[in-house]
This record gives C-alpha cells, sequence and structure tokens, in this order.
C-alpha cells in the first residue's frame, strides 16, 4: 500500500507523535518528554511537505484520510502547501512573486529579520490560499470540500480539547503547532537567505550532515528537491549527489545548528565569518557589467 518502503518511518513518526500527545494529556507534563513532542511536531511538518509531493499511499483514500491526520498535528490544513508551496514557491524559488521571499522588507540577515520572517511569509501567504480556495470551488467542488472539511476538523479537534481542559490544550496542542509552524518557516528562510535566486543550482542552502537529515527526512538537500521535486525524500541525497559539484560549495554546510552558531553569534563578532548575499553580488556584478 506504500508507494516507498522508506515512508515506514513517516508512519513510525506520526504514530510515536499522536501517541505522546495522549501520554502527555493524560499523565501531564515532563520537561524531557515535552522537548521530544516539539521535536516531532516539527518533524510533522516536513512530513506535510513530503506526503504534499509523494504522497505516502497509492490508495487516494488512504492520502486524504492521511492528510486529515496531518491536519490535526500540523495545525494547519494539510492542502494549503499546494498553493503556497508547490504552485508559488517552487515556481518562483525566492523570485519576485514568491510569497516566501526572504528579503521582502531587508537583504539583511540577523537576529531580527530571522525571528520576523515567520509573522511576515504567514501573512503574505494567505492570499494565494484564498485564490486556491476560490479556483477548487468553481472547478472541483470534491476537493474545494475536502479542503474546507481540513479546517472543520482542525478547528473541532482544538475547540473540543479546550473544552475538555483549556491549559493542557494550549500546552500540548496550541503551542506545539505554533512551534512547528514557525519552525518550518524559519527552515525555509535559512535555505533561501543570501542566496541568488536567478541561478539554476545556487537558490538553495543545503545541509548535508547525515544526523540532520534523519531527523529531518532529507529536508537538508534543499537544491535536490527544487531540482527534481518529484523525487521521493528518501532519494534525495542521491540527487544532491549528482548535482553537487555545480553547487557553490558556499551554499553546503555541514550540520544546521553549525550555520546557525557561525551566521547568528559568531559572525556578528567576528567578519571574517560573515556569509556573503549571493543575490546583491550578483546585482552588483551585473551593475557594473552596464
Amino acid at each position: 500500500m506504500l508507494k516507498y518502503k522508506a515512508d515506514i518511518k513517516t508512519l513510525i513518526f506520526l504514530i510515536i507523535t499522536t501517541a505522546l500527545f495522549f501520554v502527555q494529556w493524560h499523565f501531564g507534563f515532563y520537561w524531557w518528554l515535552y522537548v521530544t513532542y516539539l521535536y516531532l511536531s516539527v518533524t510533522v511538518t516536513v512530513i506535510a511537505h513530503n506526503h504534499n509531493h509523494v504522497p505516502i499511499w497509492k490508495q487516494n483514500w488512504m492520502n486524504e484520510v492521511t492528510d486529515y491526520w496531518i491536519t490535526l498535528l500540523y495545525g494547519f490544513p494539510a492542502f494549503i502547501w499546494t498553493p503556497t508551496h508547490n504552485k508559488n514557491h517552487h515556481k518562483f524559488v525566492n523570485k519576485e512573486g514568491d510569497f516566501t521571499i526572504t528579503y521582502r522588507l531587508t537583504e539583511k540577515n540577523n537576529w531580527l529579520s530571522l525571528l520576523s520572517y515567520p509573522s511576515i511569509s504567514s501573512y503574505y501567504q494567505q492570499s494565494p490560499i484564498t485564490q486556491h480556495l476560490k479556483e477548487i470551488k468553481a472547478k472541483n467542488k470534491t476537493q474545494f470540500y475536502i479542503a474546507i472539511f481540513q479546517y472543520v476538523a482542525l478547528g473541532l479537534f482544538i475547540g473540543f480539547t479546550l473544552y475538555l481542559n483549556w491549559r493542557k490544550a494550549l500546552l500540548f496542542v496550541v503551542l506545539p503547532q505554533q512551534f512547528a509552524i514557525f519552525t518550518v518557516l524559519i527552515f525555509n528562510y535559512i535555505q533561501h537567505v543570501y542566496t541568488d535566486e536567478e541561478s539554476d543550482f545556487n537558490h538553495s542552502r543545503n545541509f548535508i550532515s547525515p544526523l540532520t537529515n534523519f531527523m529531518l527526512f532529507n529536508n537538508g538537500y534543499h537544491t535536490a528537491h527544487h531540482y527534481r521535486a518529484s523525487v521521493h525524500w528518501s532519494l534525495l541525497p542521491q540527487t544532491h549527489a549528482s548535482i553537487a559539484d555545480k553547487i557553490d560549495s558556499r551554499l553546503i554546510e555541514k550540520g544546521f545548528w553549525n550555520y546557525m552558531i557561525k551566521t547568528y553569534f559568531v559572525a556578528p563578532l567576528l567578519p571574517k565569518y560573515r556569509a556573503v548575499n549571493m543575490r546583491l553580488l550578483r546585482k552588483e556584478n551585473e551593475h557594473k557589467a552596464y
């Protein structure tokens, strides 16, 4: 029934995340368990992304059921990846027209731009979602109702848990959902900030650490994902290897946290560690050419 055996891992992560929700709801807060739950909530956003590109199941109805499962854990309807990501981000890849561009308000890459990005990006992504709903309402009523029912299911789930115990609902439902959504938008920012959006292979930053990619379903191979969006997440290392020589070495990082520490803690104090804004560098070279 699975398209790829590798998605056994996907199902295991979804099951463990769901189980931890019920365990915490019943037994209460334990910090080590909660930290694990927050991490797993982040993996659900990555799973939502992967499932959107290459659905887990061969049967459509099973994929639709999985969409609802993901929606409840994710905190946003799973269908939104289609208008905001597939139809927009993959089309423009951080160029003008991409609702998730990293340089909308500033060309700087600092703590302020990093932490403000998720809210700004979320705001601008509402437009393609609304437009998508209008389009499928006119062209495909079935898909429209599936999308609307994802909103309904999510609203009922959050509302019911708030009714049962609003403190537990905020702690074990709302906060993990918002943390995960915020984090996945941070990932998008990190993967594209200071890259060259006009380049075929230098529009994304990559993280090749085996640990990072194990924990995040190979999400570190971002250029490869844009290069072949239909490739299953389990095959991205091979795709990356086939194009690695075309990617600027400055856009191939080892681990995610190595990059974060270097960029946001060390670089402000030691200029030699500051990254080059490849987008601005390209524009300067273009200006000189004239």
